[in-house]
């Protein structure tokens, strides 16, 4: 339908195993059973899967030596044998309890050589594949180990076909606040990469050499892919490198979401490369105390300027906003009561499904993504019943009044017409009331007695932190970037 190429997973049809299993004390790659039959379930390049509580982990199958023992590829979560040490912890504590081993899952072998021919043709023939490289969705701060697949399909078609021309285009998807309805995002374009002919020479060759090649040029990628990205290594260093952007913006600048994101960027590898450096560290530390201030007076950063000395034009102000945000809670209320199942019904759902995969995932933080996924989905689903179920009522309605035929008849396809209108109509008067509601905590603070001295500490440190922030990047950018004062997202002045 939208010329897609479809992947079998070997996950999608997994069956549970027979028996108990566990690692052998001895061997990491050498798997015991108990009650098991694995001659008859397993052949090498089978898949066999762990349990969630040992966050799933996964191993080949490279021999079968009898129904109670067989071999793997490697051992199970990797080299580290962090993933080996977890398991064995795991097949302890059931032992304790009574039980021999874990239970696990069979995966067959998928031969994807149909799907890598699709691709090639695709390429061949002048298309585009568009790929998510880390194999699935994640609210980290940070990227996942890539996947092969993009790599094997950029070398594959190069050698399948010498004139076919391959260009991988490096793809940022920045979000501001992705689990929410209509939240904005960025998506940014890097320079595209060429495939190094000795790369494609390796793959030819095939065995180790096709394996570095392919892990060669799959580090290139990630190469590309960190220059479109936001990657930090927690999500407290995230949260004090945006605190440190709004700092370092001067009230009057206006940056668009693409500025935004690369000065992130900028910020984050500076951070990241003079971490250890006393000026930054003091800095971080006069960061986090500020943003606590700034926390318990209720404010976000951006309001602390703006904060006037109380009066009665403050209160004034502080009137005409109420009276300007009943305004637009009357016009959006319709659009609300009428949409609240929706929005219910999708937050407890996507609540529900986000905890069940923060559960089952080793790569996932909060979960956002699923959270994201689902209200997308429901809200999908429910809107157009719910709008049936509306335009079945007012139906009903018009003929238990009496109303002309000519209206009963009409009166489903106007409700249809007029909800989503409505709806939209509501969406923009509850943001333009959010606008205003997110104004009110400043007046409200200016005006409680004794908080305007503290208020007017607020913006000398506030001040005092934006010039040692530009003062620290003045210092220390033209020592990282060469071309820095050429090359700065916008110019910056201490005040």
């Amino acid at each position: 339908m939208m010329n897609s190429i479809p992947v079998a997973r070997a996950a999608d049809d997994a069956k549970p195993g027979q028996g108990r299993i566990w690692i052998s004390p001895d061997d990491p790659c050498l798997v015991f059973g108990e009650g098991t039959q694995f001659t008859k379930d397993f052949k090498p390049k089978m898949q066999i899967m762990l349990p969630k509580s040992v966050n799933s982990a996964l191993a080949e199958v490279s021999e079968v030596l009898s129904d109670t023992q067989l071999r793997i590829k490697r051992e199970f979560g990797g080299e580290s044998g962090k993933g080996t040490t977890r398991i064995r912890e795991k097949v302890s504590e059931l032992r304790q309890k009574g039980t021999s081993g874990l239970e696990y899952k069979k995966l067959p072998f998928v031969d994807q050589g149909d799907m890598y021919r699709h691709v090639y043709q695709a390429l061949k023939n002048g298309g585009s594949i568009g790929i998510f490289p880390e194999g699935g969705s994640h609210d980290r701060t940070d990227l996942l180990p890539l996947k092969a697949g993009v790599s094997i399909m950029a070398l594959g078609a190069m050698a399948d076909d010498p004139k076919c021309q391959v260009k991988i285009v490096p793809v940022g998807l920045s979000y501001f606040h992705a689990h929410r309805f209509r939240s904005r995002a960025v998506v940014e374009f890097g320079t595209a990469l060429d495939v190094p002919p000795e790369f494609v020479d390796m793959f030819k060759q095939g065995g180790a050499q096709k394996r570095e090649a392919v892990t060669k040029f799959l580090d290139l990628i990630y190469d590309g892919l960190k220059t479109v990205t936001v990657r930090a290594p927690d999500y407290d260093t995230l949260m004090l490198i945006q605190a440190v952007r709004r700092l370092y913006k001067t009230p009057a600048q206006h940056l668009t979401l693409g500025q935004v994101v690369e000065l992130n960027r900028r910020l984050l590898e500076g951070y990241t490369h003079f971490k250890d450096e006393p000026r930054v560290q003091k800095l971080r530390q006069d960061v986090l105390k500020y943003n606590r201030l700034v926390r318990d007076l209720g404010l976000r950063d951006h309001q602390v300027p703006r904060a006037k000395k109380a009066g009665w034009k403050t209160l004034g102000l502080l009137t005409y906003r109420l009276g300007l945000l009943a305004f637009w809670a009357i016009l959006a209320l319709p659009g609300t009561i009428l949409n609240a199942p929706i929005l219910i019904f999708a937050s407890i759902i996507s609540r529900k499904k986000a905890k069940e995969a923060l559960a089952a995932s080793a790569v996932k933080i909060a979960g956002r993504d699923v959270l994201a996924t689902w209200k997308v989905l429901i809200a999908l689903g429910v809107t157009p019943v719910l709008y049936t179920i509306y335009a079945i009522i007012a139906t009903v309605i018009a003929v238990k009044k009496e109303a002309p035929p000519k209206w009963r008849l009409w009166t489903p396809f106007i409700v249809a017409v007029l909800l989503p209108i409505m709806n939209f109509a509501a969406l923009k008067f509850g943001e333009a009331g959010m606008d205003v509601l997110k104004s009110l905590p400043p007046l409200i603070v200016a005006l409680v007695p004794g908080q305007q001295r503290y208020l007017d500490k607020l913006k000398a440190r506030r001040e005092h932190l934006s010039n040692e922030v530009a003062a620290l990047i003045n210092d220390f950018g033209p020592r990282l970037y060469e071309d820095f004062n050429q090359a700065r997202t916008y110019p910056c002045s201490l005040r």
